[in-house]
């Protein structure tokens, strides 16, 4: 069996932040009901019995929302006790990790995080100007400097982090000042992903929505910024170039998107309702509860559905591209309408086409030199 990664959502879609562009909110939205209340400790505590009990090896406890801090420090507190005193006869290794928005860190915050081993996710969508366009708090003022003082908590604390950034309409523009910005930061961790529509909805109609072109423009120029900094040895993770690198060399990605078939995750909503993704967490999607289904039930109702199998299909543009071996089609979620006989192109394929052809050699080239600096 594979590692174990369960994706909790311990307050729902709840935030205390207001991005324009937030893909939950939306998806919420479009649930019977759409908030799922706050996650109780006995949830918290069946969760912890039924994954140790069910992983092998390895079990991540992750955090998402929503605004997951605002489940407050005392739940998250309770939760590593209560790992601590579990019975573990299989010795399984848990780790935990957290993705926030960073609005509401403190100095009690990062010590947690920094005893705990929290690998934090913090979401930064470049300098302040680009930041505060579509990231802003329930007022409507941009966030920008409160996120960064979170960021100077958890380095003053030593707690290991990656910024996640979200590429939209604003910062697509400008992918070389993100880069830059990020570089002075000394932020060396770093996660792009694409801006999502709403769901259901025929892309690219919104003020901050992000574009095929727009996403080639940005792609291109984080990669020649990043391809000067490690020819000349300046290391910096860029988790897609890094996925790109494991396909050029034989091995398996581990980011869903470039493997060509939806991976079998596990979201647990705050009230132990179970889905298949983060991008599906929908009544269609619905696997079952926590409190009530084993995991093994669950990956029945997920086989019955169709939605990994369905995420095979492939239209007969990519079984003829040069470049699926590197593309796979991309993230599900963008090649909508996905159904049992069918799915859809993924919406950014050009962007991805002709970016892995601008790409690629120099790809290779980083892969070769990586490889002979590791043989030193």
């Amino acid at each position: 069996m594979p590692p174990l990664s369960l994706l909790i959502k311990p307050v729902s879609g709840s935030c205390n932040m207001r991005c324009r562009y937030c893909f939950y909110a939306d998806e919420t939205e479009n649930r019977a009901v759409a908030l799922l209340g706050r996650m109780t400790r006995e949830t918290m505590h069946t969760i912890v019995d039924k994954a140790l009990d069910y992983a092998d090896g390895d079990c991540t406890f992750a955090f998402q929302g929503g605004e997951p801090t605002l489940a407050g420090l005392d739940f998250f507190r309770d939760l590593s006790e209560y790992v601590s005193r579990h019975p573990n006869p299989k010795g399984v290794r848990v780790h935990y990790a957290v993705q926030t928005n960073g609005y509401a860190l403190d100095e009690d915050w990062a010590r947690w995080l920094a005893e705990n081993h929290v690998l934090v996710g913090i979401s930064l969508d470049g300098p302040k100007e680009l930041h505060d366009r579509y990231r802003m708090d329930r007022e409507g003022k941009g966030t920008f400097n409160r996120v960064m003082a979170a960021i100077r908590l958890l380095e003053k604390h030593g707690v290991d982090f990656n910024i996640l950034t979200v590429v939209s309409a604003a910062n697509a523009r400008r992918g070389q000042q993100v880069y830059s910005f990020f570089k002075k930061q000394g932020f060396r961790y770093q996660q792009y992903i694409e801006c999502l529509d709403p769901i259901g909805e025929v892309q690219g109609g919104h003020e901050y929505s992000l574009t095929p072109e727009r996403y080639e423009a940005f792609l291109k120029s984080v990669f020649d910024a990043w391809y000067q900094d490690m020819k000349a040895g300046r290391y910096v993770y860029n988790r897609y170039f890094e996925n790109l690198m494991m396909l050029l060399t034989g091995q398996a990605p581990e980011s869903c998107n470039l493997r060509g078939v939806c991976a079998p995750q596990w979201v647990i909503e705050a009230d132990g309702s179970v889905y298949p993704c983060d991008f599906y967490a929908l009544d269609r999607w619905r696997l079952g509860n926590i409190l009530e289904d084993s995991f093994e039930t669950m990956e029945e109702v997920r086989r019955a559905s169709g939605f990994v199998e369905w995420s095979r299909r492939l239209p007969e543009d990519c079984k003829a591209c040069r470049w699926l071996p590197l593309c796979r089609n991309g993230c599900r979620r963008n090649r909508e309408p996905v159904t049992a006989d069918s799915t859809g192109k993924n919406y950014f394929c050009e962007a991805y086409k002709h970016f892995l052809e601008y790409a690629c050699p120099r790809l290779m080239e980083v892969c070769q030199l990586l490889r002979q600096r590791a043989g030193r």
